[in-house]
């Protein structure tokens, strides 16, 4: 490459990344991923090492970070807050610690989890908490000691005599949790919600009112202390003392004694990301001895000594082309969003949700447009904003559809429901999803009936309803494609072992509106059978301790339906087991467990089968009313919530002796 085509590129990427800092720092309105920001710093970086006669100061290469904002009182730092090198593979990691080896011998590491939040460093002299600032730009930042006070995890006065006089370094973050509430309150307002924590946790930060500041659910991990009048030979050390001082530190610090631990270590934290009540985007690893450390130094961006693991990228950016329409089960219409292929969390994503009409309205997402794309755990990839800044003028809305778009029903929009509706109940696609809910795992667990046999069974006019599934013959079967005799035999099989099926089962897989599994369960235990539920009054239904009014009246509108009564006379008449009489009242009916963490012995539905086959029921969430908190391995935030309700917390060979003998504990 030409010096005058290098300088152009440099030109353009210092501009560019000059904006997105602006737009991240400055707006709390990042319009591109974390990742997607480091790729074009390293383009730069690469560019300037081959023509290094081009690096000027003013690169965003040359300094630490963004600009300090106006409006807060600028302090300089102590130390430097210098940023952290990021590496996305292993073999980077082991190339930091071949680098690390160059310069020093027997070295042991410490790695903590990467809070996804805003650094701060925090100051204290004679034990008192005296000042509080941003990041900045590594040298000087924002003086917002009034905003941190609002936080009750910052001790105001150190407990412990060793530290007195100690700037410390922490991640000012917002609980997952706490960003859920806040969002929902703000979409009741109709003002604005946050992106994510770490938008949220930064904005909060920087608001000038400091009563604002405190209606914010902000927390904070204090993870290194950058000066200290107390030497410490370790960083193990240094993060006792912070702890002994009063800091909140997190609890999966840790420290391996070679660079092979401190991967596996990296692994096991991504494997917990989604148990914790916290946004963490990927692991830093630290030389754990503070000679090692000095010996190493810095560079003029960071230190030798450290390096910062990212995970697989949880948002990206990619181009929304169009928005089809999904009737689901109960005739609800969702917007679902046709992406171009884009890699989010290590998983590739063409498709995601866009909730609801009025979601789709209040963020004015369009047809064309470059989209924000979010994707947490196993739940659905959602599109989080559009990038109204990359609009050409050619993107368009979607209106809401006035007739089904898979029967052609006009649609209703019942009152006080955010939700629009397909009414005809013999809609194809509201039959393919109620087929295919009744036929799932937790409900009537129909093997060998999947998505693609369920559309060809209803094409071909087989079935119109659930009760049709047990007419079918091998004949029938035989008939669609990709079907062969031991296929056809299995499905057959598959579907009349599940007329034997718990009651619990079978009131989940009618389908029933605000019905879910923890509700068929305590339905089942309470009721003997279909029929005794169905002369319930909905009055009655109210009184029963965790199913809830909305619950209650769906139930009554359900049995008071003629089409339903007629489709459980049918499932009566073809041998369903209706009942749960025969059922022996055994010490575990009624008791309420909950499951949290990984169990060595048993996976998590093989668990439950053995509570709900004795009468039991699983609760999918902490409450007061559980019997017992069974706690696995890497327990979430469930085991903390249970022990601040002082539930009874057993563990895996305690809950399988209890199933196994039906020695429980008695009210």
């Amino acid at each position: 490459m030409k010096k005058q085509e290098a300088k152009k590129k440099i030109d353009r990427l210092r501009k560019e990344i000059a904006i997105h800092n602006h737009k991240y720092y400055i707006e709390n309105n990042p319009v591109i991923s974390d990742y997607e920001f480091d790729q074009l710093l390293k383009k730069l970086e690469a560019l300037e090492e081959h023509f290094p006669d081009l690096i000027t100061p003013d690169s965003p290469t040359q300094r630490v970070g963004g600009k300090p904002l106006e409006g807060f009182e600028t302090v300089k730092h102590k130390v430097a807050m210098l940023s952290l090198d990021n590496t996305y593979t292993y073999d980077e990691l082991r190339e930091f610690d071949e680098r690390v080896k160059k310069h020093v011998i027997d070295v042991s590491y410490v790695i903590e989890p990467k809070i996804d939040g805003a650094g701060v460093a925090l100051l204290y002299k004679n034990g008192m908490f005296v000042r509080g600032a941003t990041r900045g730009d590594g040298i000087r930042g924002d003086d917002i000691t009034i905003n941190l006070k609002t936080i009750r995890s910052i001790p105001l006065k150190l407990r412990d005599k060793t530290l007195q006089n100690v700037e410390v370094r922490g991640e000012v973050y917002m609980p997952l949790k706490g960003f859920k509430q806040y969002n929902k309150e703000q979409k009741k307002k109709g003002e604005t919600a946050f992106a994510n924590p770490r938008n949220a946790a930064a904005g909060s930060l920087r608001q000038l009112n400091p009563h604002i500041v405190a209606t914010r659910p902000l927390d904070i991990f204090v993870y290194f202390i950058s000066f200290s009048e107390k030497q410490f030979e370790t960083h193990q050390q240094a993060v006792e003392a912070l702890k002994n001082a009063g800091f909140r530190v997190n609890p999966l610090i840790k420290k391996v004694n070679n660079i092979e631990e401190a991967i596996d270590y990296c692994k096991d934290l991504e494997q917990q990301r989604e148990s914790l009540d916290y946004e963490i985007d990927g692991a830093v690893i630290k030389v754990n001895s503070i000679k090692q450390q000095e010996e190493l130094g810095s560079t003029t961006k960071h230190p030798r000594w450290a390096i910062a693991y990212k995970f697989a990228a949880k948002q990206a950016t990619t181009k929304l082309t169009d928005i089809t329409i999904q009737v689901g089960r109960t005739g609800v219409l969702t917007p679902v969003a046709i992406l171009e292929p884009i890699e989010v969390g290590g998983v590739t994503v063409s498709r995601a949700t866009l909730h609801n009409f009025d979601e789709l309205k209040r963020k004015d997402i369009r047809v064309g447009d470059r989209v924000l794309v979010e994707r947490s755990g196993d739940v659905i990839p959602q599109v989080v904003k559009s990038i109204v800044e990359k609009r050409t003028g050619s993107e368009k809305r979607k209106n809401i559809p006035k007739t089904c778009p898979i029967c052609g029903t006009a649609i209703v929009h019942p009152e006080g429901e955010v939700a629009i509706r397909c009414p005809n109940k013999q809609c194809p696609a509201r039959l393919k999803w109620r087929i295919k809910y009744y036929a799932s795992r937790d409900a009537m667990d129909i093997d060998h009936l999947g998505e693609s046999t369920i559309d060809k069974l209803i094409e071909q006019g087989l079935i119109d309803n659930i009760a049709d599934l047990y007419a079918l013959t091998k004949e029938d079967i035989l008939t669609l494609d990709g079907f062969k005799e031991k296929a056809a035999q299995n499905l057959l099989d598959s579907i009349e072992k599940s007329k034997q099926q718990d009651l619990s089962r079978l009131i989940f897989g009618l389908g029933i509106r605000h019905v879910g599994k923890y509700a068929a369960q305590l339905l089942a235990t309470r009721y003997a059978s279909i029929d005794e539920l169905a002369k319930t009054s909905p009055e009655e239904l109210k009184e029963i301790d965790g199913l809830g009014e909305k619950t209650a009246e769906s139930i009554g509108t359900f049995f008071a339906t003629e089409e339903n009564i007629h489709l459980i006379t049918r499932l009566k008449d073809i041998g369903i087991k209706t009942h749960g009489a025969e059922k022996e009242r055994t010490p575990l009916t009624g008791k309420k467990f909950l499951f949290t963490g990984s169990l060595r012995s048993l996976s998590r539905p093989e668990a439950s089968d053995l509570v709900t086959q004795q009468g039991g029921i699983v609760s999918p969430s902490v409450n007061k009313n559980l019997d017992y908190v069974v706690v696995g391995e890497k327990p979430g935030s469930k085991y903390e919530k249970a022990q601040k309700l002082n539930l009874a917390i057993i563990s895996e060979d305690e809950f399988l002796t209890i199933v196994k003998k039906g020695d429980v504990k008695h009210d």
